[in-house]
């Protein structure tokens, strides 16, 4: 499970280092094999490839002729780009999945269990803050379940 989040720096040339303390775990399941695809909160979904391969054959069971089911498709299956990670723990992320998630720098790496969000650093924090100020936390654990959660 990946957790936390890691600022890191994407250079000129769109390449983002994979923050070290998840490599190894990355490499063991899927070897240097990612996805990336667009989010509808304007970040990126990075997962394994053997993550995604699920989340994949789930989308392929949608019922082709639900004009719901083929957008979801189209907007996560359709904009799904595999990544290499370099010798030097890097991927390149394309250019126009970096343009919708306004990718600039400095980039939030935030582990969320069995993939990562990709945030833009400014874009993450505001995101963070107004979680913090606007979040009815009680109606969320009893909408969601979570009523028992303690923390």
């Amino acid at each position: 499970m990946f957790r936390g989040v890691t600022i890191v720096n994407l250079d000129a040339k769109g390449r983002l280092a994979i923050p070290s303390r998840h490599r190894e775990q990355l490499e063991a399941m899927s070897g240097t094999r990612l996805v990336v695809t667009v989010d509808r909160d304007r970040c990126l979904l990075l997962y394994p490839e053997s993550e995604w391969e699920i989340i994949e054959r789930k989308f392929a069971t949608l019922p082709a002729l639900d004009p719901k089911a083929r957008a979801l498709q189209r907007l996560y299956v359709g904009n799904a780009q595999e990544v290499d990670i370099d010798m030097q723990g890097r991927i390149l992320l394309p250019a126009y999945l970096r343009e919708f998630a306004a990718l600039d720098k400095r980039v939030a790496f935030v582990g969320l269990g069995v993939k990562f969000e990709l945030w833009d650093e400014s874009a993450w924090r505001a995101r963070t803050e107004a979680a913090l100020n606007d979040l009815d936390l009680n109606a969320l654990a009893t909408d969601s379940g979570l009523g028992t959660l303690t923390l």
